[in-house]
């Protein structure tokens, strides 16, 4: 009988010691899990804590202003140069010169051009992007945007006094007397251009300014014909109700209306006007 008992006993602490570890371990993993879920909020607050990607897709700036697009068939413009203002109104008969003289005002590309050619008693001449910067002195007057234009011959269209027109290449390398795609001149005397009438792509004429002409073409000249000191075109802008419009919006009208002057490989020789 002192055996079972002491078998019994020593089952009941073997059970006993059983159930404790259990209750210890079950604690235990008790503990591991809470402490675990304690965990967990502060891995997502640290991933919270971290910096969000906000990069959003770049948007064009918006341009508020004049739309070049709105001008009438004969729009005006101011031409500011460093020796004054110059009025001129471009001709509805030569779209093809009208429209490209919108497109490149519009996007400023005459801002810091000089007069790199005048001859008083003849014309004044400029539009060549090779004067905006020095070092260029052996290619000014061959500079243009890439592209020429053809011509537009009007009848009734004269060198008058103020005559807005495309200097061009000349001779036998330009038999379709094809326009300069920038370069343009300005008839300062009339009896002299006479013989230019039918050559040359008139496409506007001065309205306001003709003492600003007769200033530049009598400035100080080198035996190149470029003045001395710089006469600079500051900028061109659309005059509309009479009213110069400095905010214009950057871009081409030509190209919104469908309008694009036909382009053709500039071959970089000179533009110019023959005396």
């Amino acid at each position: 009988m002192r055996i079972f008992e002491v078998a019994r006993k020593a089952n009941r602490n073997l059970t006993t010691n059983y159930m404790k570890r259990n209750i210890f371990t079950f604690l235990l993993l008790m503990a591991i899990s809470l402490t675990g879920c304690k965990t967990s909020p502060k891995g997502q607050e640290v991933a919270e804590s971290q910096p969000k990607d906000t990069t959003v897709q770049e948007q064009q700036p918006v341009v508020k202003g004049f739309d070049y697009s709105t001008l009438p068939e004969e729009p005006t413009f101011l031409i500011k140069t460093s020796e004054g203002d110059i009025t001129v109104k471009l001709y509805k008969e030569t779209p093809l010169h009208r429209d490209n003289f919108i497109k490149l005002v519009s996007k400023k590309y005459y801002n810091n051009i000089r007069f790199h050619r005048i001859i008083n008693g003849f014309m004044i001449q400029a539009g060549d992007p090779y004067t905006k910067s020095p070092g260029n002195e052996d290619k000014i007057g061959t500079g243009g945007p890439g592209y020429t234009i053809p011509a537009e011959f009007v009848a009734g269209k004269t060198h008058k006094k103020g005559a807005l027109a495309a200097a061009r290449r000349g001779g036998e390398a330009n038999p379709l007397k094809e326009s300069s795609g920038s370069q343009f001149y300005i008839v300062q005397n009339e009896e002299n251009c006479k013989h230019l009438d039918g050559e040359y792509t008139i496409f506007g004429e001065t309205i306001d300014g003709f003492d600003v002409i007769d200033k530049i073409a009598a400035a100080p000249k080198d035996k190149r014909d470029k003045p001395l000191t710089d006469i600079i075109i500051l900028k061109i802008v659309p005059v509309v109700d009479g009213v110069p419009v400095d905010d214009a919006i950057v871009g081409s009208p030509a190209a919104q209306n469908g309008r694009e002057a036909p382009i053709a490989l500039d071959k970089n020789a000179p533009a110019t006007v023959t005396k």
